[in-house]
């Protein structure tokens, strides 16, 4: 064979394995493009608005319960459950913590605490059903979603209660101070911005030389270098911009610590697998030797304390606790999850896809905004973009 044969041989090959890799990750991979894709559309057609450092904050306040529900719902969804009940609980533990703080003046610590431990039973009596009863989570959870919306306007006795201590509204409206400068641009958010961009270079590259020694590596180089060149930029770019302005906000740090505590327990530990085990086959899985019982029931244990948590957070954005918190955030919060390239039949999914489709809703929503897009259409491209998601999720398995 001549070398002009040998390299056309090798970038026949080549290009056959980027072809397979992008075949095989199209899930995650889409998403993240759609991502980029949509910013940079409503990047050009607002002017430049969506981009401010001012509408990049208020674009991570005004999601960050979403993301919050998001990563919570993932793992029920990955089991092979959902949870309609969702919205219905942050507005009710807001409230809880309202009444708590407001009217009999707990401080926002204790009450917190207690808000975590509703949330935590609340999900540990709907999980009860769903896994030692074998009744389906589309029910229970559809009479917790009227349970705790009618609990709530109970409570609240059909009025807003508020406002909240100030300690207790920096949760959701306070910004990292500023440690090492004192100008307008927050130099230690930005250090932090670099810090967090480094490590993650650092644990890629870690991850691959590991990979590489057991032979089990399936992406190309070159795409390894771009993926993570662009993350490192787009997170130095966000955090430049939010620095200009106020700096990190201080629900963006507790997203960040959830987020990276979620996807080591997701991909580096045995009761991820075992999740993931059980919303594939969980019969399987049961022969295996996993209480198939008990996972189903920790899954929404801790879903109820994230609903609680982003009742805690949106409460605190508001300052006040309303009979109407929570209107249909369960359904922002499935769509992201199946968005984020989460199967219907659960055993697929992982933590970055729902966060970056709990984003990409929330971009539509901030763009639409922008653009004057009355909430009739939103409502309808939102819908649209999710059955989307779905059909895209079926051609996949039909195509495999």
């Amino acid at each position: 064979m001549t070398i002009a044969h040998e390299e056309h041989a090798a970038t026949a090959a080549d290009t056959a394995s980027y072809g397979d890799f992008i075949r095989h990750h199209m899930r995650e991979y889409g998403i993240l493009i759609a991502l980029v894709v949509i910013m940079g559309f409503f990047q050009i057609v607002t002017g430049g608005v969506l981009l401010k450092p001012v509408n990049l904050t208020n674009l991570v306040l005004q999601n960050s319960y979403i993301i919050i529900m998001a990563v919570g719902m993932l793992l029920v969804i990955v089991a092979g459950h959902i949870d309609l009940s969702v919205g219905s609980v942050c507005g009710f533990v807001g409230a809880v913590a309202a009444v708590l703080m407001v009217q009999y003046g707990y401080d926002f610590v204790t009450a917190s605490a207690i808000c975590l431990a509703v949330g935590a039973v609340i999900g540990a009596a709907q999980g009860y059903w769903v896994a030692y009863y074998r009744i389906p989570s589309f029910i229970v959870t559809l009479a917790g979603m009227l349970v705790f919306k009618g609990l709530a306007l109970g409570l609240l006795e059909g009025r807003s209660i508020g406002p909240f201590p100030r300690e207790f509204q920096l949760l959701a409206s306070g910004f990292i101070p500023d440690f090492i400068g004192s100008g307008p641009f927050n130099q230690f958010s930005m250090a932090i911005g670099i810090v967090t961009a480094v490590v993650l270079l650092w644990m890629a590259v870690r991850s691959r030389n590991q990979a590489l020694k057991y032979g089990n590596v399936d992406e190309p180089f070159a795409v390894f270098v771009v993926k993570h060149a662009a993350i490192a930029f787009a997170i130095l770019y966000l955090t430049w911009l939010m620095s200009a302005f106020r700096g990190l906000p201080n629900v963006l740090i507790v997203m960040a610590l959830l987020i990276s505590v979620y996807t080591f327990i997701t991909t580096r530990t045995t009761l991820g697998r075992r999740i993931y085990a059980l919303g594939g086959n969980e019969n399987a899985a049961k022969l295996s030797g996993i209480n198939t019982q008990r996972l189903t029931f920790l899954t929404f244990v801790n879903m109820g304390i994230l609903s609680a948590l982003a009742g805690l957070v949106f409460a605190a954005r508001l300052n006040t606790a309303t009979p109407k918190a929570g209107l249909g955030f369960e359904l922002d919060v499935i769509a992201a999850v199946f968005i984020g390239g989460a199967s219907m039949s659960g055993g697929i999914g992982t933590v970055v896809g729902a966060v970056v489709g709990a984003f990409i809703m929330g971009v539509m929503n901030n763009g639409m905004s922008i653009l004057g897009i009355g909430i009739d259409w939103q409502q309808v491209i939102k819908g649209l973009v999710l059955l989307a998601a779905v059909i895209f999720d079926v051609y996949n398995k039909t195509k495999a």
